[in-house]
């Protein structure tokens, strides 16, 4: 007896998430099927609708914009959620793109994912850079247990714990502990990392990936107090950390 089939969703409506570059000098690193995709949606949820436009007018140059609808996700509020349901429902095939890397990962657009499989749509991620990935790549570090934590808290005090704490379950778990900072604090982070651990700690430090000057170098504590890194002031970077 053939297995049974899973049901359709209703109205046959699908949601592409749909990755873009991490550097827009380098589309490389994007697979030539996220065209295919692109050109079977209908609607586009986007992080930045100008600079969503231009990607994908870089992706296929006959595009014409003016064909799709165009929403903002801002937060993914109950109002744009609101907008995504009513697209599922009438069968639109609908794309998520989020400002840099893969919708979904540390942006808004998992909001609209989870409100999709809600509705019973087909939901198909597409491969294309992670930045947080390749820095683990990259790093030399734990691949087999990590954890990324987002954005540290910005006053110094609470940092200087967060940082404390993240060493200490590293050191606890043999976790890699991946974080971001937003670029223009980035000198703040690395100093106050560089204040909080302990000299053995193993840091990565991984800038401007995908890119011309792409920047990934992992040492410990101590080296990088005696050899600090090229300036990443406004460079996107992540940061990876081993105890």
């Amino acid at each position: 007896m053939a297995d049974k089939q899973p049901s359709q969703p209703p109205h046959g409506s699908t949601l592409y998430l749909i990755p873009t570059f991490l550097d827009e000098h380098a589309l490389a690193p994007l697979p030539a099927y996220i065209l295919d995709a692109v050109k079977e949606c209908q609607v586009f949820f986007v992080e930045n609708p100008r600079s969503a436009r231009r990607y994908l007018k870089m992706l296929w140059k006959e595009m014409v914009i003016d064909n799709y609808e165009w929403h903002t996700i801002h937060k993914a509020e109950e109002e744009v959620r609101s907008v995504f349901r009513q697209k599922l429902k009438e069968g639109k095939t609908i794309g998520i793109i989020s400002e840099a890397g893969c919708p979904g990962v540390a942006d808004p657009g998992q909001l609209l994912t989870a409100a999709a499989h809600e509705a019973g749509a087909i939901v198909k991620p597409l491969v294309g850079p992670s930045s947080i990935l390749l820095a683990l790549m990259a790093s030399g570090l734990n691949g087999q247990q990590f954890r990324f934590s987002g954005y540290l808290p910005v006053d110094n005090a609470a940092r200087t714990k967060a940082l404390r704490d993240l060493e200490t379950e590293s050191q606890r778990l043999d976790c890699t502990q991946i974080f971001i900072e937003t670029p223009y604090r980035n000198n703040a982070l690395l100093t106050a990392l560089l204040a909080a651990c302990k000299p053995t700690t193993r840091l990565c430090i991984a800038a401007n990936l995908t890119g011309p000057t792409q920047y990934i170098r992992t040492r410990t504590i101590a080296q990088w107090r005696t050899t600090p890194p090229p300036d990443i002031q406004k460079q996107p970077t992540i940061f990876l950390l081993l105890a």
